[in-house]
């Protein structure tokens, strides 16, 4: 059964949710989409094709980072940043699990506040996210309904978490199509 509840992120759940990807990246003032995707599984289930297509019936143009591992590094969140400003994008799409998430999160963070993100997960309270949508392929990852990210840097190898009022997704897509590929034990 499909249905849709706020906790403060707007859950879309059910079969062919991702459809509705680009109209609420519209929703929630979204005019281009920085995706931030991993290894390529979003291609194999499904998921990529179905939030391009929604991307463009929406008339939302994109730009891609790919590449985020488990466990997420800040070299991939700094390239993302970089991307982002260069390509003027003002909404991140997550589209995977929670590092890919936690990645978006850092994301926003770097590109609406000043300074350096790491300062941010370090102590320094950030004063704004950039919007994020999330298209969950792994049940219960959790990063799409709470304001926390996790964040590795590769200087020192220092994992660190930040708590933000600003980090809530705008939306989270909950299709169960897109995690039936996983093994049991990740379901």
């Amino acid at each position: 059964n499909n249905f849709t509840f706020y906790s403060p992120t707007m859950f879309a759940f059910g079969q062919g949710e991702a459809s509705r990807v680009g109209a609420l990246v519209r929703q929630f003032g979204g005019s281009k989409v920085l995706l931030v995707a991993g290894g390529g599984s979003v291609k194999k289930n499904g998921a990529y094709d179905a939030v391009a297509v929604s991307l463009k019936e929406a008339g939302l143009p994109w730009c891609e980072l790919w590449g985020v591992q488990a466990n997420p590094r800040s070299g991939k969140v700094y390239e993302g940043i970089e991307l982002a400003r260069t390509e003027g994008a003002d909404f991140l799409l997550a589209i995977g699990g929670g590092s890919v998430i936690d990645s978006a999160k850092a994301i926003g963070y770097g590109i609406t506040n000043p300074g350096d993100v790491w300062d941010y997960y370090s102590g320094k309270a950030p004063q704004a996210c950039a919007p994020i949508g999330a298209v969950l392929t792994i049940a219960a990852a959790g990063s799409e309904m709470s304001n926390a990210s996790v964040i590795t840097n590769e200087d020192g190898w220092l994992k660190r978490g930040l708590q933000s009022p600003y980090a809530y997704c705008k939306f989270a897509v909950l299709n169960p199509e897109l995690t039936c590929p996983l093994p049991p034990y990740q379901t």
